[in-house]
């Protein structure tokens, strides 16, 4: 997929350098289409990893996509150049009044936390409520989608003993539904976090559907408004190199961690990490865009209720 994106946004040749097909705003202003309009609200810290890692998969179908990026106006990133953030980065504010296609918003490190005790979650949780309005289709990933599921539907999360790290084995419950198009009987994503929401809590929600579970990792994916949310608990987007990247890092700083399981090639950290989830990490999004965005939102952009 083109994705339309500034030229000057890193990512841009980190993908060229990879072989994937992105299209700055020049070339993209000469193609007589609408284009899908995305929005990402990236609350990771490392923002320039993440909008590569996203970007890699959103660059995967016929489709032309424009997007931005939005971050919450109240909490400061120490990890992203202010300079980065002051040019690619928009508050929720200035696009408050449009709609958009479809939405992505990120995991956080802030899963230890009660959700109300996390700076900007009212400001948030504005966000959240605005998208029902204001987007065909929204993906809560990770952090994310745990406090979707309790603003939303009031599902509480549990803070785990130790970390869920690793890459799981999960199953399809529901082969019928179009964001599993593709998808063998099983597949495998990676985890990174030290919360879950559970099963029995989500099923007593009527409208709530579980898409898909894991039996070490647990709930992955659960659908609402019929495919106008998204909530997923893994990180699909993960780069090879990221759970590894984490772990060296607490090694450094001299955390207790444990070794990501079903990551590294026979556990062993100098044997390097086996990949097994990019085919099922590109199907989801490129099923995401297609089924639940670009099939379900109205040609004009301004009837999206």
């Amino acid at each position: 997929m083109p994705v339309k994106i500034p030229a000057s946004l890193p990512a841009v040749e980190l993908l060229k350098a990879e072989n994937i097909f992105v299209m700055d705003d020049l070339r993209a202003s000469s193609q007589d289409i609408r284009p899908l309009k995305l929005l990402i609200l990236n609350l990771m810290p490392l923002k320039i990893v993440t909008e590569t890692d996203l970007l890699r998969l959103l660059s995967n179908t016929p489709l032309q996509i424009e997007l931005d990026f939005i971050r919450t106006s109240g909490h400061i990133s120490r990890n992203t150049p202010i300079e980065h953030i002051q040019m690619f980065y928009k508050e929720f504010e200035d696009i408050r009044d449009e709609n958009y296609d479809g939405m992505i918003i990120t995991g956080a490190p802030v899963e230890q936390m009660k959700f109300e005790d996390v700076d900007y979650w009212n400001e948030l949780t504005d966000i959240f409520d605005w998208a029902h309005h204001h987007v065909t289709s929204t993906l809560y990933i990770c952090w994310a989608a745990l406090a979707g599921l309790y603003h939303f539907y009031r599902v509480p999360k549990y803070s785990l003993e130790e970390k869920m790290f690793g890459v799981f084995r999960h199953k399809v419950y529901d082969c019928q539904n179009p964001i599993f198009r593709g998808f063998d009987d099983e597949f495998y994503v990676p985890h990174s976090r030290f919360s879950e929401v559970r099963h029995d809590d989500i099923a007593k929600v009527p409208e709530l559907t579980i898409l898909s579970e894991s039996e070490e990792s647990g709930v992955y994916m659960v659908m609402a408004r019929g495919g106008r949310e998204f909530f997923i608990t893994g990180h699909s987007e993960y780069s090879a190199g990221t759970l590894d990247n984490e772990y060296k890092r607490d090694i450094a700083k001299g955390v207790d961690i444990a070794v990501p399981r079903h990551y590294y090639i026979g556990d062993d950290p100098e044997k390097g990490p086996l990949v097994r989830w990019r085919g099922h990490a590109n199907l989801l999004f490129t099923n995401w865009l297609n089924y639940f965005v670009y099939q379900q939102t109205p040609y004009d952009i301004r009837d999206i209720r």
